[in-house]
């Protein structure tokens, strides 16, 4: 694809500082670092792109993303509104953990959660990488036409897996899929031809140390 893609994982949520897990959460808000890590971003993507650049603006449906791009969209002096989501963006389906407390489920299971910030434990009833992986698939081959940059607000988990189908990385044993190295909440990275730039590196929470989502 002669496209860059901007991606970008959202601020940090309540449910993030909680410790909880969110998944498909439709809205959980933005916390006061959350919107500091959202303006962060557009500070820096402000200082690569310049003015109202010739961009797509692509987001996941959930609440925190759309909060996310907001901020971002204010610094590159773009309209909101001519937004696009798409659920193929959302975070992994948390099943029957969706709501609960990281702690709870550890009691349950043991560890679940991979030092580098993957699950180990298929969420009960929820989704697994190679699902996301598809559906993120689908959605590249709906806009492999569309010549256009494309900016990106997305989720830590299903964020990771399409930096790895963008950057041509091979299935991880694991789950199943290509999944990026993690990075920080407020981090941002820009594909191009399949060679990943991180743009800014954010000050949230790495998956190693706070929930993934």
């Amino acid at each position: 694809m002669p496209a860059r893609f901007f991606i970008a994982r959202h601020g940090e949520t309540v449910f993030n500082l909680a410790g909880r897990m969110q998944g498909e959460a439709p809205h959980t808000p933005l916390t006061r670092a959350g919107f500091a890590q959202a303006d962060e971003m557009g500070r820096a993507l402000r200082q690569h792109l310049g003015a109202r650049p010739e961009i797509e603006l692509l987001a996941s449906p959930t609440g925190r993303a759309l909060q996310t791009l907001a901020i971002v969209c204010e610094h590159l002096e773009l309209d909101w509104h001519e937004a696009r989501t798409d659920a193929r963006l959302a975070e992994m389906d948390m099943g029957a953990w969706g709501g609960r407390y990281y702690r709870d489920i550890k009691a349950e299971v043991g560890r679940f959660v991979h030092p580098s910030g993957f699950f180990t434990v298929r969420p009960p009833g929820g989704e697994w990488f190679d699902g996301i992986a598809e559906r993120l698939r689908s959605w590249l081959a709906d806009c492999a036409s569309e010549p256009a940059d494309r900016l990106v607000i997305m989720h830590g988990i299903s964020s990771r897996v399409l930096r790895g189908i963008l950057t041509g990385a091979e299935d991880r044993p694991e789950c199943s899929a290509p999944l990026a190295d993690g990075l920080p909440q407020g981090s941002m990275v820009c594909i191009d031809d399949g060679l990943e730039t991180v743009l800014h590196h954010g000050s949230g929470g790495h998956g190693a140390s706070r929930p993934p989502a």
